[in-house]
């Protein structure tokens, strides 16, 4: 049996912790800042994290299980 691919394209989007939290950067956050609240940019620069079915189909993408 030949070794599992990572999704390249999902590894650059999600980060799985030590603990198998599954972490993500939010949207809107990059581009036209000016025109976004303080608050709306300050809540964006903290990860978001998925929980649920979505999670686990994100960590068997990455080979996490």
């Amino acid at each position: 049996m030949s070794k599992l691919k990572i999704k390249k394209s999902v590894s650059k989007r999600f980060k799985v912790t030590k603990t198998g939290k599954v972490l993500y950067k939010h949207q809107m956050a990059g581009h036209l800042r000016r025109k976004k609240s303080g608050s709306n940019l300050r809540r964006k620069a903290i990860p978001g994290q998925l929980t649920g079915t979505f999670a686990i189909k994100i960590k068997k993408l990455l080979g996490q299980g």
